[in-house]
């Protein structure tokens, strides 16, 4: 549906993306990760057609992005909120239809949807700025559904909301993507790019590290399980492996379960224990590094 193809975007000597190349399915939901400053905010400027590459081209269905017939199929929720504050949910709703060319009639039940939808229906008239983190969140979300987009684009769209609303977007998310919306989606969480996302592409210093679905970049680059317990019983002449502090005791290991039946055959005896295996966040530390980015 949307191919990037060996793009490059230069700001003077700073190269913020060298020669990526990737392509979204239609209906699937890729999560786009990277630490702060790696390229994605200049990626996803070029995927709607705010930029222009230097070099390589970005393609939506065979079209370029920059074209008002293309971004017609685009729906844009940018972490920095896209929203007049002084007008109300309704208000909002239907200044952004119109910027859509919705008529009259598409127009009111397209706002009837976004306010349904978004749980503000008994807010609809009430004004902006004094909503919650979470009701302007899932506002901004709503103003990029309004026009009925194929693609969707969400850059953080959890940031500085409540449980309660991050939950009602993760349904939503899902619910979009189940009825065949193709969803773009940018995090600094890896808990939900691993629970919503069929796949995960990675990116850092303007470069495409990795892009797979979850379960391969876990066996690619997650390493191994960490086994964690507290100990009760070593026999006096066993040399234990791994860590042990006290009666804390740790181990890394591809093979947890057969070093537990080992332990236990051995006569080593647990208080308790626990399996950690490899998450996204293990895989993304380990493609982009431990250093600080500010």
């Amino acid at each position: 549906m949307l191919v990037i193809d060996q793009v490059v975007k230069r700001y003077g000597e700073l190269v913020a993306v060298n020669n990526i190349s990737f392509e979204i399915k239609r209906g699937e939901c890729l999560g786009l990760l990277g630490p702060n400053g790696a390229g994605k905010s200049t990626t996803i400027s070029m995927m709607v057609g705010l930029l222009k590459p230097d070099s390589g081209t970005v393609r939506l269905d065979g079209a370029s992005p920059d074209s008002n017939a293309t971004r017609r199929l685009i729906g844009v929720a940018p972490q920095a909120l896209s929203l007049y504050e002084e007008l109300t949910p309704r208000e909002n709703l239907t200044f952004f239809g119109k910027l859509y060319g919705l008529s009259a009639a598409k127009l009111r039940d397209r706002v009837a949807w976004a306010l349904k939808i978004a749980g503000l229906e008994d807010r609809a008239r009430h004004r902006v700025h004094t909503f919650s983190g979470g009701m302007k969140r899932r506002l901004n979300i709503a103003v990029a559904l309004i026009h009925q987009p194929t693609l969707l684009l969400l850059d953080e769209p959890t940031v500085g909301v409540d449980p309660q609303s991050r939950n009602h977007i993760f349904d939503w998310i899902e619910q979009l993507n189940a009825d065949g919306m193709t969803i773009v989606y940018t995090t600094h969480y890896m808990e939900e790019a691993q629970r919503l996302c069929d796949r995960v592409a990675i990116i850092d210093h303007g470069k495409l590290l990795a892009l797979d679905a979850i379960p391969q970049l876990l066996a690619q680059h997650g390493g191994q399980s960490v086994i964690s317990g507290r100990l009760e019983h070593i026999p006096s002449d066993f040399s234990l492996p791994g860590t042990l502090l006290e009666s804390d005791w740790r181990l890394e290991s591809e093979q947890p379960f057969d070093v537990l039946t080992r332990l236990a055959q051995s006569g080593v005896r647990f208080g308790s224990v626990q399996i950690a295996g490899p998450d996204l966040e293990a895989v993304f530390l380990k493609l982009t590094g431990r250093v600080l980015r500010d």
